[in-house]
């Protein structure tokens, strides 16, 4: 935390180039909306609701490769934006918050998750699976949302 006390945020190009932040932005928002939809679309399978004609183990491997990308660009993106202004992100409650949930649905995602939807798992447990992961992964997007308003 010493370190980031001596940080001048004044000198970081996000905060000195016109463009640079907005754009760095995007394409976290970009990442997050890729991986999360990606995510979501196994998660509508596994509750019953959506894309009935695939399994959730077709689900998960056909979308795998959209999931990493967009986390890639999510986990680039996301300490260039902190290094903007590190000391207001490390106060800020739902920025705390936002990175708890981001590392419980990145573990649960690709262990219990991925386990359930390449298993043929019982209805009940797919159920509960995808109703986790959901309520994760919307506990993500809200705590970036109120990091503007904390």
């Amino acid at each position: 935390m010493a370190l980031f006390l001596a940080y001048d945020p004044s000198t970081n190009p996000l905060n000195t180039n016109e463009w640079a932040f907005p754009v760095c932005e995007v394409l976290h928002i970009l990442g997050f909306a890729v991986a999360i939809g990606t995510i979501t679309m196994v998660d509508l399978r596994l509750l019953g609701i959506g894309m009935k004609k695939e399994s959730a183990a077709d689900l998960w491997r056909d979308t795998f490769p959209w999931t990493l990308a967009g986390l890639a660009l999510v986990l680039i993106s996301g300490p260039l934006i902190f290094s903007s202004d590190p000391n207001m992100y490390l106060r800020n409650a739902s920025f705390r918050f936002k990175l708890t949930m981001l590392a419980l649905a990145l573990i649960y995602n690709y262990t219990i998750h991925r386990w359930v939807a390449l298993k043929k798992a019982p209805g009940g447990l797919s159920f509960l699976t995808g109703a986790i992961s959901l309520a994760l992964w919307i506990s993500v997007v809200f705590g970036g949302i109120f990091i503007a308003f904390v």
